[in-house]
């Protein structure tokens, strides 16, 4: 096992490994710019270096910086998290050329499965189910619009890199198409610094429904379990859940099983989330691989009662999974609200500033996760999201009625979050029949002002 790694991340999944590093014995290096001077990760390191301004491209996302820490602290390897650099194969590519342990997938592994098109053929050869789209890369819009008329439309022009929606659009005619193809191209050479696009035919009103796996380098490779994702806004998660309500006993085995080829076709080793798309007709879909741990890993663990990021520090210090997949028996229901620091009446506005008071909620069947504490001052800087509550019980139901009396229960001053909306959520009747699919909070009324 390693004895000191450096965390390359900030906020609550700082926080979430160094919890974890400190269970197993292992020294934690924090790194952290000079905005987050008084950020919360840093008080339960062991050792802390400051890698730059406030500026993400200038500090958490500048590759030298970080190598440089890891140098100079002299540790073992480095966790990545989730988002800045936890995707980026030649910060895994050079992790690996300084003999720095990089927890996560190989860089050849993360730049297929980061590739979009590439991945859909990984797909194919592993045979899960692909939503019909082009062979690969489009490389102009007219063989775009040939491409889109065999398809039929709807069609979903994406970029090959990326996510969050970022170089996206949804065509309905060759006009929206030939707009939609050049403002995803511009959107993707902007965000990812490749504008390459590829289409697929737009599954309507679809379940985002996403599958865990842990794989070790000795050939074992397991799923954990299934999660219901598709209350979003702008392609953005708010709530997730585990087990997905919608499917089947058998859709649970088949889908699970269908990510474990996949991963096995791309020689994954690490933990990994598969992401499908569920039709009405409960038809699934691949629709990417996200190479590194998931904000909604909680509710995972939960169920399972599976440390996923003690699992792999393990698997990446070379040890064998302590589990099979005979030993994943998830039991009861979760569900995470991510509280974001945003105002849902305005747009989902951002609402950095001063914390003057935060009160995490307790009780049984509730874990919150989260790097707030009264008067940290939440930088402008950074993704909104400042708090994860999870929710456990025996039944969804009971989950639910936890989770509600847990947001209630939360106080936090001085900003506008989500809670408000994740309680109407939450009570609406399409949520609690599990229906929710992804054009969910645009077909209510629950985004009005007037809430």
């Amino acid at each position: 096992m390693f004895t000191r790694i450096l965390v390359a991340n900030r906020g609550e999944i700082a926080l979430r490994v160094i919890r974890a590093c400190r269970e197993l014995g292992i020294e934690t290096v924090a790194v952290y710019s000079e905005v987050d001077e008084d950020a919360l990760h840093l008080r339960y390191a062991d050792e802390t270096i400051c890698i730059g301004p406030g500026s993400s491209s200038k500090s958490y996302l500048d590759i030298p910086r970080i190598i440089a820490a890891a140098e100079i602290a002299n540790v073992d390897a480095i966790h990545p998290g989730y988002g800045f650099l936890a995707e980026n194969p030649r910060f895994a590519e050079i992790c690996r050329s300084c003999k720095i342990g990089f927890i996560g997938p190989s860089p050849e592994t993360m730049a297929n499965m980061g590739d979009k098109a590439k991945a859909r053929e990984v797909a194919m050869s592993a045979d899960v189910p692909i939503v019909p789209g082009s062979d690969g890369i489009v490389p102009d819009d007219k063989e775009g619009c040939r491409v889109a008329e065999e398809i039929g439309y709807p069609v979903m022009i994406k970029a090959v890199a990326g996510g969050g929606g970022r170089g996206m659009r949804v065509a309905h005619s060759e006009l929206a198409f030939l707009n939609g193809y050049a403002a995803a191209k511009t959107e993707a050479e902007a965000a990812f610094g490749n504008g390459d696009v590829y289409i697929e035919k737009f599954v309507e009103r679809p379940h985002h429904v996403e599958v865990q796996i842990m794989a070790d380098t000795h050939g074992n490779c397991v799923y954990l379990g299934d999660r219901e994702c598709s209350v979003q806004r702008r392609h953005q998660k708010l709530i997730e859940e585990a087990p997905a309500p919608l499917l089947t006993d058998e859709l649970h085995v088949r889908m699970g099983q269908a990510a474990v080829r996949l991963a096995r076709e791309s020689n994954y080793v690490n933990a990994g989330t598969v992401e499908f798309l569920v039709d009405k007709d409960l038809n699934f879909y691949f629709m990417e691989m996200n190479a590194r741990i998931q904000v909604e890993h909680p509710v995972t663990e939960e169920v399972t009662g599976i440390d996923i990021v003690r699992e792999q520090l393990h698997v990446a210090a070379g040890e064998p999974l302590s589990f099979s997949q005979n030993d994943v028996l998830p039991k009861g229901h979760a569900i995470e609200c991510r509280i974001n620091a945003e105002d849902p009446t305005k747009g989902f506005r951002p609402c950095p500033g001063k914390v003057s008071l935060f009160v995490p909620p307790g009780g049984r069947g509730v874990r919150v996760d989260s790097h707030l504490y009264s008067g940290y001052r939440i930088p402008p800087h950074y993704d909104s999201l400042i708090a994860k509550v999870i929710a456990r019980g025996e039944t969804r139901r009971e989950a639910i009625d936890v989770m509600k009396r847990a947001l209630q229960e939360t106080i936090i001053e001085g900003i506008a979050t989500t809670i408000p909306l994740q309680l109407r959520i939450l009570d609406h009747a399409d949520f609690l029949s599990g229906k929710v699919d992804t054009g969910f909070l645009d077909s209510t009324s629950l985004l009005d002002e007037d809430h």
